[in-house]
């Protein structure tokens, strides 16, 4: 009784009596939506790998694997902070740095041993090394400690001159067995030292001081290269980013770039104008720049103030981290239009509480703005006397695809196609494999509608899929192409809201006559 599967058995050609069983896998694929929440995030920090994404979920997360948030531009810790008040939780963090940047080292006093940071950044010149008596006789213990860190113990460390030193070093790089693996902070080297051990307490970058390589950063360090090693913003290739931040980036030459980035991976880019920007320059920037794209989102130059509490300063902030983390916790058919942000104290145009500031924008100002595809965060909204993004669209001048749900709704559905439509590929072409096809996407698209994703104002179904010999003639499958066509349609965002009123003394009110039992 051979049991096989389906497919790897010829079964028009056996010969052999017998009963064969054959394991056939479900007819139908099923599609789960790919995540839309994940952000990415280029900057620069104090600790942590350099040009390598990162999969970040707290703030806690983040200081362990990049330290600390710290006041400076392009920060990527700030944009972090921020976008966490909005409710993100899901974040691909990638440093850069300007090739400055150096791991804390320091010496053993009278040995040639030596420790080096783990990673470079002045964050390593905290970290202390004490040696002293270990836990039991005769031997010795290694302390290893980093405010806000687990502190690593190597304890029973034997042995004396050359021996002992290798023996330390092993420890420190390789662990110590199960139960104490290596260091997460620092690197040991023997330095062929002979001496005898010696208690001591140092600390690390005494001899040579880490640097954080923050101070040349630009749009060129963020934007990084794409060739083999992937640098900067091009680390976040195929790292399922929904939306993505270089950090206070205002460099408008980096503008198209960074769109041509996001239509390729499917990654609403999120852009600013450089602060204290005015209508008119940020208006007439974008023209001549040409950057006219539904995968980028370019917020208007008036940064806003900010609470550091890690720092406890209140700090001028590009609007990127903001509009990013709002849009990560929206679902993706939503638009950003009229939604609350938090953490804003206030901006470059009002100032902060109590400054005297208080210029709301204009109608005509908002009209110059959005009718050029720039959007903004600012207080009023629609809804009431708080802070939000004020026009909830993308850099596109086409209608039909400038809103944040177009962008968010068409990357959504074609990430998901790509990640699990892949398994047709290889089969025989035949009816069944037509039904088979449609029947995956439509199942995923019902499953959108029944989840409110898809919606039309009338309740008729917002989609379809042809997959058939309509549109898969024999002249085309003969060649091995197969082809699906689905239409779908979104659910359009209420941006212009008109009430109607008709008062006065002579007004004639007409109702309109409902069934019994229900009230005008």
């Amino acid at each position: 009784m051979p049991i096989s599967q389906q497919g790897s058995v010829n079964t028009t050609s056996l010969i052999v009596p017998d009963l064969y069983v054959q394991i056939v896998p479900p007819q139908n694929l099923v599609l789960n939506g790919v995540p839309t929440n994940v952000l990415g995030v280029v900057g620069t920090a104090s600790w942590g790998p350099v040009d390598e994404p990162t999969i970040i979920g707290t703030m806690g997360d983040y200081a362990q694997q990049f330290g600390s948030v710290v006041p400076r531009t392009y920060d990527m810790g700030t944009q972090v902070a921020i976008a966490v008040q909005q409710g993100a939780q899901n974040f691909r963090c990638v440093r850069v740095t300007d090739g400055t940047d150096a791991s804390a080292y320091t010496l053993v006093p009278g040995s040639n041993a030596s420790f080096t940071a783990m990673y470079t950044g002045s964050l390593g010149n905290n970290i202390t090394l004490t040696l002293g008596a270990g836990s039991k006789p005769n031997t010795w213990m290694l302390t290893v400690l980093l405010p806000g860190f687990v502190p690593e113990i190597f304890d029973g460390l034997v042995g004396d001159g050359a021996a002992f030193w290798v023996g330390l070093a092993a420890a420190v790089n390789g662990g110590l067995g199960p139960q104490r693996g290596p260091s997460l902070l620092i690197v040991a080297s023997a330095g062929g030292t002979t001496a005898s051990p010696a208690p001591f307490s140092i600390t690390l970058g005494s001899t040579s001081a880490g640097a954080d390589g923050a101070t040349q950063v630009g749009s060129a360090q963020l934007l990084g290269t794409d060739a083999p090693g992937r640098t900067g913003l091009y680390a976040l290739r195929g790292q399922g980013c929904g939306l993505a931040v270089l950090a206070d980036c205002a460099d408008p030459s980096s503008w198209t770039t960074q769109a041509a980035f996001g239509l390729q991976e499917g990654i609403y880019m999120i852009l600013t104008t450089p602060a204290g920007d005015t209508i008119s320059n940020a208006v007439s920037t974008k023209a001549s720049i040409g950057l006219d794209n539904y995968a980028a989102k370019l917020m208007f130059g008036d940064w806003l103030w900010w609470s550091d509490q890690v720092n406890n300063t209140i700090r001028l902030v590009s609007p990127q981290g903001f509009a990013a983390g709002r849009l990560a916790n929206l679902s993706p058919e939503q638009s950003s239009l009229n939604k609350q942000v938090y953490g804003i104290i206030g901006s470059q145009r009002t100032g902060t509480p109590g400054s005297g500031q208080n210029t709301a924008y204009s109608t005509a100002e908002l009209g110059a703005l959005l009718g050029a595809g720039i959007d903004l965060i600012c207080n009023p909204q629609p809804a009431g006397s708080f802070w939000g993004v004020r026009g909830g669209h993308n850099t596109s001048s086409n209608p039909a695809t400038d809103g944040d749900n177009y962008t968010r709704l068409t990357n959504y559905i074609a990430e998901t196609l790509a990640a699990g439509m892949g398994q047709y590929v290889g089969q025989v072409i035949n009816s069944n494999l037509f039904q088979q096809v449609r029947s995956t996407q439509l199942s995923f698209l019902n499953n959108m509608y029944g989840q409110g994703l898809l919606g039309s104002t009338d309740g008729s179904l917002p989609f379809s899929v042809i997959c058939d010999t309509t549109n898969n003639p024999s002249s085309r499958t003969s060649l091995g192409y197969v082809q699906s066509d689905a239409q779908i349609q979104y659910q359009a965002i209420n941006e212009r809201f008109i009430v109607n009123v008709e008062g006065g003394q002579t007004v004639q009110v007409s109702r309109q006559t409902l069934p019994t039992g229900q009230v005008n």
